[in-house]
C-alpha cells in the first residue's frame, strides 16, 4: 500500500452521491477526545445537520480498524463516540494507525492529510492547534496547512493557545487567512482578539474565487477561513484569559505534557468558566460546519 489516496475508503452512505453533491469535512478527534460525552454526540449531530441544511454532505473523518475512512457512520461511530479503544491520530500517525490496524481519530492535520487524499477540498472544524504559550510547543496543524490546498473554516485558534504568535507562524507558514464576518482574528470562545486581518468578505463566493485563483497561482497552502463563534454563546475575553491562566497553572501543577495538553486545558477552561465554554464550543462547531456547506456548494456550482 503504498498510495494514501487509494487506501482511502468510503462510505456507502457517500460514495454513491459523492459526485452529485458537495462534501464538507469534519475531524473525528473532537468527538473522540475534544468534547466530553455526552456533549460529542450532540456536536457530530448539529455538524450534520448543519451541512445538510446548507445543502451538501458531511464526512467525519477518520482511520477505522486501519482503514482511512471518509464518513465515519453506524456501528464506527458509535464506537469513537464511545470512546471505545480510540486513539487521537496526528499527521505523523497516520502511517502507523493503518499498520497496526488502529481506530484512530484524526485532529486537524490527520483530516487534512485525508482531506488530499480523497481529493476533499472544504473542511470545518472548531478551532485550529497553533503556537502554545508554555512549555513551547507547535501543533501539527500549522505545518500540515501549510501543505493542503484545502478551504479549512475554523472560529480562529484555541482560546488556550498564544493566539499573536499562532496568527505570525501563519503568515510565515504561508497560510492565507480570510475572516469571515469580522475583521480580527476570533479567539475561539471570544469573538474579539485586537488581531487584524489583512482580508475579509462576507460572502462565500468571495471565498470560492480566492481558492481558484490560489491553486491556479500553484499556491500550496490552504485557504483558513476564521469566523467568530456566535454571538448568543460567546464569552468575554477576560473571563476567557482568567480561566486559560488557571488552567494554565493546573496543567503545571499535574505535569500533563504533550498531545495531552491540549484537551486537558479545554476541559479545565470549561470548569473555570462553570460550563459556559461547552455551549460555546458546540455553538461554533455548528456555525463552522454550516458555512463550510454553504462555501463547498458555492465551490461546486462555480465549476
Amino acid at each position: 500500500m503504498h498510495d494514501l489516496a487509494n487506501a482511502v475508503r468510503w462510505s456507502p452512505g457517500i460514495a454513491a452521491d459523492r459526485r452529485d453533491r458537495a462534501v464538507v469535512a469534519l475531524e473525528s478527534s473532537v468527538l473522540a477526545q475534544g468534547l466530553p460525552i455526552p456533549a460529542n454526540r450532540e456536536a457530530e449531530r448539529r455538524m450534520r445537520e448543519a451541512v445538510i441544511a446548507a445543502g451538501a454532505m458531511p464526512a467525519v473523518l477518520a482511520v477505522v480498524r486501519g482503514v482511512p475512512m471518509v464518513g465515519l457512520e453506524g456501528d464506527d461511530l458509535e464506537r469513537f463516540l464511545r470512546r471505545d479503544g480510540v486513539e487521537k491520530v496526528s499527521a505523523r500517525d497516520l502511517g502507523w494507525a493503518v499498520a497496526r490496524g488502529l481506530d484512530g481519530a484524526t485532529t486537524v492535520a490527520a483530516s487534512l492529510a485525508l482531506c488530499s487524499a480523497a481529493g476533499i477540498d472544504v473542511f470545518a472544524t472548531g478551532g485550529i492547534g497553533g503556537v502554545h504559550r508554555e512549555p513551547f510547543d507547535e501543533s501539527a496543524d500549522l505545518i500540515a496547512l501549510s501543505r493542503s490546498s484545502v478551504i479549512t473554516v475554523c472560529a480562529g485558534a484555541k482560546s488556550v493557545l498564544d493566539l499573536p504568535a499562532t496568527l505570525e507562524r501563519l503568515e510565515s507558514c504561508g497560510v492565507a487567512v480570510i475572516g469571515f464576518g469580522t475583521d480580527e482574528f476570533p479567539g475561539f470562545f471570544t469573538r474579539h482578539t485586537g488581531l487584524p486581518l489583512a482580508h475579509s468578505t462576507s460572502e462565500p463566493a468571495d471565498i470560492v474565487r480566492a481558492f481558484v485563483a490560489h491553486r491556479a497561482l500553484g499556491q500550496p497552502g490552504a485557504l483558513l477561513v476564521v469566523q467568530p463563534p456566535p454571538a448568543a454563546h460567546a464569552l468575554d475575553a477576560a473571563l476567557v484569559e482568567g480561566a486559560v491562566q488557571r488552567a494554565l497553572a493546573a496543567a503545571r501543577t499535574a505535569g500533563v505534557s504533550g498531545s495531552a495538553v491540549t484537551p486537558f486545558l479545554l476541559s479545565a477552561v470549561e470548569r473555570e468558566t462553570g460550563g459556559a465554554s461547552l455551549p460555546a464550543n458546540l455553538a461554533l462547531l455548528e456555525a463552522n460546519a454550516n458555512l463550510a456547506a454553504r462555501i463547498a456548494v458555492a465551490l461546486r456550482e462555480a465549476g
